[in-house]
């Protein structure tokens, strides 16, 4: 990673440090239980895996802080601790080797207890490692549990809220039940075995259950890596909701004028929408510059594979190849992410004239096709330091002879994100003032960026001025303590005027004389044409153009 990238990255780094700063520590409680241990185990800890080598490894703001690791076997066993998740990738995947470990045989009784216990022993240790730690080292004093288990999700989200109905469950944020579905069903094997299935009373006391002051929410998902994984990367999002992220102002809408009386609806006041945001990847900045994921199009240079020798040698153009075809109204722009770069035929002028033409000719043939069937191409390169680290990005085409390289989102940096459905139609009152907040902006048929003027010029004019007015300053002050005395600001210093003498003198004595007009008969020896020289060998113009007894500077 150049200097750039570096100040590029500190930079977003940063900006992010504001976020994430009510992150809760996390508890993951695996019920590994025979018969199912026998399916989850290689799909549970391959995502568990991957989800703690790209975790441990992100830079920037810290988004899991603590966690703690239960298996529910045989009988309950604390696999991990809370240790900081950010650099300790050797403990995770130690945890994960004694998950596959954990034997796929046998028979638990009374798992709804061990579950209990399970949530209780985190939460005492997690109120033992806060009264120990340094003040300020975790900004959360809460914790989440997460169960992962393959039983009947309601029947494990019930029992818990059963056995913890009278518990003391103050650091307790949320408690969430993950059920693991499998492709066939495994209810009828070892009946002896199941989790206690809760009477009919049980299911009509959910209004007391919510007296924990806690939430107990369930999730379903489906028993692939991919799945399990990305329901772990729901805890890399920021989990701050004390308040909205952003008011979006519309201008005044004419209807909620005449319709509202109330004053905060005046022709004053605009139509304030307050959102939420939220990330849809991880941001390539964030990992380590060896692994060079995503190769930046900011510029060119980032573009360009490094090239450590480059004396005597030429960069060799970078690859990029061509592997899917992709309709255009089938690639979401959250997809895409980062610069863009402009594609056009070289103009290279190592290439012959016929060359050029055919490849012109055949530049000219791609981007027709692919603007005229609203295609896009996927291209694929890779890091070229040996590493095998694959970027991939969308090609687009325009109205003109050149082609739009963009960056785009893969399986490693996507995060969960979840939608609200939005083919309802809005409620009519809602919509009738958003159109007429809407019917007051200007229309341009055209985005124009010349017409946007960012006062950048002024804002870095006047940093300019005062970085340069700063450093005079220290400069001075750093003179001023050197002579250690002051002197009268209207009697200039001692030995000033033979300072400016020397340097007046030094000026002249740099100062090239031009060179004197040359009589016809007298050539001077470097005078000869090219075709006069030996050949191969440049003509030169420099000190021969001189007499021999005339000095090129003063001494």
């Amino acid at each position: 990673m150049n200097v750039r990238n570096r100040s590029c990255s500190s930079s977003i780094l940063q900006a992010c440090s504001s976020s994430f700063t009510r992150q809760p520590s996390r508890v993951l409680i695996v019920d590994a239980s025979p018969p199912w241990w026998s399916q989850t185990c290689p799909v549970l800890c391959q995502a568990l895996e991957n989800f703690f080598i790209l975790s441990s490894s992100l830079a920037g703001p810290v988004r899991l802080p603590l966690l703690s690791i239960f298996a529910i076997s045989v009988q309950l066993e604390c696999l991990l601790p809370f240790v900081h998740v950010k650099g300790n990738l050797t403990r995770l995947l130690s945890c994960v080797e004694e998950l596959r470990s954990l034997p796929r045989e046998g028979c638990v009784r009374q798992r709804g207890a061990l579950l209990k216990q399970a949530v209780l022993d985190s939460l005492q240790q997690f109120k033992q490692y806060m009264c120990h730690t340094a003040l300020g080292d975790i900004n959360s004093n809460c914790v989440e549990v997460t169960v992962l288990t393959c039983q009947s999700g309601e029947a494990v989200l019930k029992q818990l809220e059963k056995d913890l109905k009278n518990s003391d469950l103050m650091s307790l944020r949320r408690l969430l039940v993950i059920h693991i579905s499998l492709q066939q069903s495994l209810s009828d094997r070892s009946p002896t075995c199941s989790l206690d299935i809760p009477s009919s009373d049980d299911h009509n006391d959910h209004e007391e259950s919510l007296m924990l002051g806690t939430d107990m929410d369930l999730q379903q998902v489906e028993g692939t890596v991919l799945a399990v994984e990305n329901a772990l990367k729901m805890w890399l999002h920021e989990q701050g909701v004390d308040r909205e992220h952003l008011h979006l102002l519309l201008p005044p809408s004419l209807t909620a004028q005449g319709s509202t009386p109330n004053p905060a609806n005046s022709i004053s006041s605009p139509v304030c929408l307050k959102c939420d945001m939220q990330e849809r990847l991880l941001s390539p900045v964030l990992l380590p510059s060896t692994t060079n994921f995503g190769v930046r199009t900011e510029n060119m240079q980032d573009f360009q594979p490094p090239n450590k020798i480059r004396t005597n040698q030429s960069i060799l153009p970078k690859c990029l190849q061509v592997v899917k075809v992709l309709h255009a109204d089938g690639v979401c722009q959250s997809m895409l992410y980062g610069l863009p770069l402009i594609i056009r035929p070289t103009s290279c002028w190592q290439l012959d004239w016929d060359e050029m033409e055919s490849n012109h000719q055949m530049f000219h043939a791609l981007c027709h096709t692919l603007r005229t069937r609203d295609w896009f191409l996927m291209v694929r390169s890779e890091s070229g330091l040996g590493s095998g680290v694959l970027s991939y990005y969308i090609l687009q085409s325009s109205n003109s002879l050149s082609l739009l390289l963009k960056p785009v989102l893969t399986r490693e940096l996507m995060l969960p994100c979840s939608l609200l459905d939005s083919r309802e139609d809005p409620p009519p009152h809602a919509l009738s003032i958003v159109e007429s907040s809407l019917e007051q902006l200007e229309k341009d048929p055209v985005f124009n960026p010349l017409c946007l003027d960012t006062n950048l010029y002024v804002h870095l004019r006047m940093r300019g001025l005062l970085t340069r007015s700063s450093s005079s300053s220290q400069t001075f002050g750093a003179h001023g303590q050197g002579r250690g005395h002051r002197r009268d600001a209207s009697r200039p210093p001692e030995g000033s005027t033979q300072r400016q003498g020397r340097q007046s003198q030094s000026r002249v004595r740099a100062t090239v004389t031009p060179l004197a007009s040359t009589p016809p008969n007298k050539m001077p020896r470097s005078s000869l044409t090219p075709s006069h020289s030996r050949p191969g060998a440049p003509a030169l113009f420099f000190q021969d153009s001189y007499e021999e007894d005339e000095p090129l500077m003063s001494k």
